[in-house]
């Protein structure tokens, strides 16, 4: 029970409706692979079962697809047969933006035997993250979700609404950054948004206007537990989502909403810190140490690998263009925007990376497992880095996976991934893709009908 005992669970749950008496239902909730959460209402006074291990779903509640289809291989495989739920009591805490007195819990899944459940994408975390600690090491993370706002509508074609502002009018060039006074414009949402964190103990540090009319970007402070970092991640994404709806809009989390407008990330500041709370990527220079560079020779050497992981939809890949705020290469730099890996300048104590690949649209529990797993494995072979990108604009030669097809045969056939990440896991989130990748491929844009219908 995420480290706990039931007796202790039961205390948690106890002292929790002590101070929260008119809870009437309890929402119970697993990740599935794509970062879509999945689960079911309970009646409070049923909380017992979650707690003593009766609370179940089934397996491949994990692994549907985009539209929440099941997979037949993977159906197949498992039988369809349940998985034990186990809560992360972390989590328990009353949803603030719903009318009815209703709480709220995350779940992680394990088999019969106790065994964590390979398709479960926070189980995965946790065996990354185990391996850090039986290292004598911590990962120090801290995740950064950038998301539009359109109207509660979309066009005959079927394309989403920028809402307008006082300050841009209608105009989509430019969504005046880092300006204030626009902020202004949506206070009660950001308000109620940051509030909402405060309920739910999310640690939500900054809120910006980004690039694009309508760009958003929420910062998480940093935590030294992987699990409880990308729990708030998962959390913030549905903190925003709900009080957008509230609000008469919609948030979207989508890589790439428009060709001529910037797209969503996910960026990613980590560093490591050892048993007496030291961070190995300090040396006291401004270079950081050797583990800091072994780390980073691991992510450029596992990139293409794990690109899946990190722009894992078709629409991902619309993101990344030469020229662009999305790396097309795995490079890296000193306080330098134009490459997949900063290493921010500032106190050398805080030395660390920022991963700038992944987009808004990942799910943060596979981000962080392929970013923590990247970096262990450079360290462990000692491995070594190309010669950091110069400060300023370099034009990139792309090397990273182009589309989606090409990102799901480089994970299928990639040794490393199924030696540290699993190869359950492999060929569950492979199977998912394939799914997914065939419904695509069934279908004719308009684009094609415009262009071809009477010219071919």
């Amino acid at each position: 029970m995420s480290g706990v005992t039931e007796q202790q669970g039961s205390e948690v749950v106890a002292e929790f409706l002590k101070q929260h008496p008119e809870t009437e239902t309890i929402e119970v909730m697993l990740t599935d692979l794509n970062g879509i959460l999945r689960g079911k209402w309970l009646p409070i006074e049923n909380i017992d079962r979650v707690l003593d291990g009766n609370f179940k779903m089934p397996l491949s509640s994990t692994a549907p697809d985009i539209w929440g289809r099941d997979i037949p291989e993977l159906c197949a495989e498992t039988g369809d047969g349940d998985g034990i739920c186990r809560p992360i009591l972390s989590s328990l805490k009353m949803i603030p933006w719903l009318e009815r007195p209703t709480a709220q819990m995350l779940l992680t899944m394990t088999e019969e035997d106790g065994t964590p459940w390979g398709y479960d994408p926070r189980a995965l975390l946790e065996e990354v993250v185990s391996r850090y600690q039986g290292r004598g090491l911590r990962a120090v993370t801290a995740p950064e979700l950038e998301f539009y706002l359109f109207l509660d509508q979309r066009d005959d074609q079927g394309t989403p609404q920028l809402p307008d502002s006082r300050i841009n009018g209608r105009s989509q060039i430019g969504g005046q950054i880092f300006n204030t006074d626009l902020m202004h414009e949506y206070g009660d949402l950001l308000h109620e948004i940051r509030n909402a964190c405060q309920t739910l103990e999310l640690p939500l540090d900054t809120i910006v206007k980004e690039l694009s009319p309508g760009q958003f970007e929420l910062n998480l402070y940093h935590v030294d537990d992987p699990l409880q970092a990308a729990d708030n991640a998962q959390q913030l994404k549905r903190v925003i989502k709900s009080i957008a709806h509230r609000h008469g809009y919609i948030a979207s989390f989508m890589a790439k909403p428009f060709g001529q407008l910037d797209g969503n990330g996910m960026h990613i500041h980590a560093s490591i810190i050892d048993e007496q709370g030291n961070n190995i990527f300090d040396n006291g220079t401004e270079q950081g140490s050797d583990q800091l560079r072994h780390a980073i020779a691991g992510l450029q050497q596992t990139m293409s690998d794990t690109f899946l992981m990190f722009a894992p939809h078709l629409n991902s890949f619309r993101r990344f263009r030469t020229g662009s705020h999305a790396p097309v290469a795995p490079t890296w730099g000193y306080e330098n925007r134009d490459v997949s890996m900063r290493i921010p300048n500032g106190d050398n104590q805080a030395r660390r990376i920022e991963y700038r690949v992944a987009g808004a649209d990942t799910n943060p529990y596979l981000a962080l497992s392929a970013l923590l797993a990247g970096m262990l494995y450079g360290i462990e072979n000692q491995l070594e880095p190309t010669a950091p990108a110069e400060t300023g604009y370099t034009e990139q030669k792309p090397s990273l996976p182009r589309n989606w097809y090409d990102a799901l045969d480089r994970f299928e056939e990639s040794e490393y991934v199924s030696q540290y990440l699993g190869a359950r896991f492999q060929k569950a989130f492979a199977a998912v893709k394939h799914f997914e990748q065939e419904e695509f491929e069934g279908n004719i844009s308009p684009l094609e009908y415009d262009t071809y219908l009477i010219m071919s």
